[in-house]
């Protein structure tokens, strides 16, 4: 829980590092569980987020794990958009090609591959609880992706 909502991670999809094919956001909503026999991680964004037209473009989604000293670059890679800015420079982070068509970045402690499996956009007439709601005062709802993990890149630890 606090790997997510406390610490943050980046999602990040995308082809080329080389020719900034690319993009990543900060996240702090998002789930690892077991869905149909398959380890999954669960993920939402918001369509006016410029990090949605890539995942939606990608097969691989690389969900990227730090440790707490990093967080001002999540920060930034969560306040700033893509469209506009080099987030990793900003960020002081380094990108690199994972395996093809995942981006992951060197920084992290943990960097995990995943495949989209699934995919629904909220539709806020399920919310049970109406409250929930409150987190949408530009009806925007999220699209919720469900990935399967592939492949898991842990820091190699220092001694």
């Amino acid at each position: 829980f606090s790997s997510i909502g406390h610490d943050w991670m980046l999602i990040t999809a995308g082809r080329s590092v080389e020719r900034g094919e690319w993009n990543t956001m900060t996240a702090s909503w998002g789930s690892f569980g077991v869905f149909w026999n398959r380890r999954v991680i669960t993920c939402v964004i918001r369509p006016t987020r410029h990090t949605y037209s890539f995942v939606e473009k990608a097969d691989l989604i690389t969900f990227s794990f730090f440790h707490p000293e990093m967080k001002k670059a999540l920060q930034v890679c969560g306040s700033t958009s893509g469209a506009t800015v080099d987030k990793a420079q900003e960020a002081s982070l380094t990108p690199l090609l994972l395996e093809p068509d995942a981006v992951g970045f060197n920084e992290a402690r943990l960097n995990i591959v995943c495949r989209k499996i699934y995919t629904q956009d909220i539709d806020p007439h399920l919310f049970i609880d109406a409250q929930i709601d409150t987190n949408y005062p530009q009806k925007d709802y999220h699209r919720m992706y469900l990935c399967e993990i592939l492949r898991v890149y842990q820091e190699e630890k220092k001694t």
